[in-house]
């Protein structure tokens, strides 16, 4: 277990500690008067005309300026998130990269297919979404909100939801994710276990582009090795909406 914040950073999972990371440096720079949102925030015409590509990734590294909003969403990276990381998506840093990336391939497309629902800023969509896939992993956990509201996590996301409704805030970001997150967890748990056919695969180019960034952090267990497919798919262990 860390003993200091610098071994507990230390720690961390690598993608999470660089996107929790650029979400706390991000906010800092806002507070203290750099124009960082109006440059991350998602706008089609300036991508398309101006080029600004970066405002695919950057909206969702924007969670807000400080309050309780910022701080339970990097708290939610810091717990859920990482936990998927180093637990479910333990030593497959590409496969959990490429859950992100599909969650963000469904959430960006809202502009043009609901744009009555469409943020500039993904971020808590992103976050709510890992939420919601954490929670179908461990469905019979016990957890709570904010020390005092307990329950199973199967229901957690609807309780930060309704939380994010108490405290003031729009909750379409957060369903927006659990959305998402529900579309990845059918296609990647519940129709194989019905069909047998698994659709969502990591690509080859993932695996080296994460290769390239964090030192290839790969090590596939000696039952992974006989099962390189099945050892790349997420497993899920939740029960079904309707139950």
């Amino acid at each position: 277990m860390s003993n200091s914040p610098g071994e507990w950073y230390a720690s961390l999972p690598s993608v999470c500690k660089v996107w929790g990371s650029a979400c706390v440096l991000i906010t800092f720079g806002t507070q203290f008067g750099l124009p960082l949102p109006v440059n991350l925030y998602l706008d089609y015409k300036l991508i398309w005309e101006r080029f600004q590509i970066w405002r695919l990734i950057g909206n969702f590294c924007f969670i807000g300026g400080f309050g309780f909003p910022f701080v339970f969403r990097t708290l939610m990276i810091a717990r859920y998130g990482v936990h998927l990381e180093q637990k479910t998506f333990e030593n497959r840093t590409p496969d959990f990269v490429w859950m992100l990336m599909i969650n963000m391939m469904i959430l960006l497309p809202l502009k043009f297919i609901v744009p009555s629902v469409s943020q500039p800023f993904y971020s808590s969509s992103l976050i709510f979404a890992m939420l919601y896939l954490w929670s179908r992993e461990n469905p019979t956990q016990n957890t709570s909100i904010m020390g005092m509201i307990r329950m199973p996590a199967f229901y957690l996301p609807w309780g930060m939801m309704a939380l994010t409704v108490l405290m003031g805030g729009d909750p379409v970001p957060d369903f927006l994710g659990v959305l998402s997150g529900h579309v990845y967890y059918f296609f990647s748990v519940l129709y194989p276990r019905q069909s047998g056919v698994h659709l969502i695969k990591t690509p080859q180019w993932v695996e080296a582009a994460v290769a390239s960034i964090f030192g290839n952090p790969i090590i596939r267990a000696a039952s992974n090795v006989t099962q390189p497919n099945e050892a790349r798919r997420f497993v899920g262990r939740g029960r079904r909406l309707a139950d």
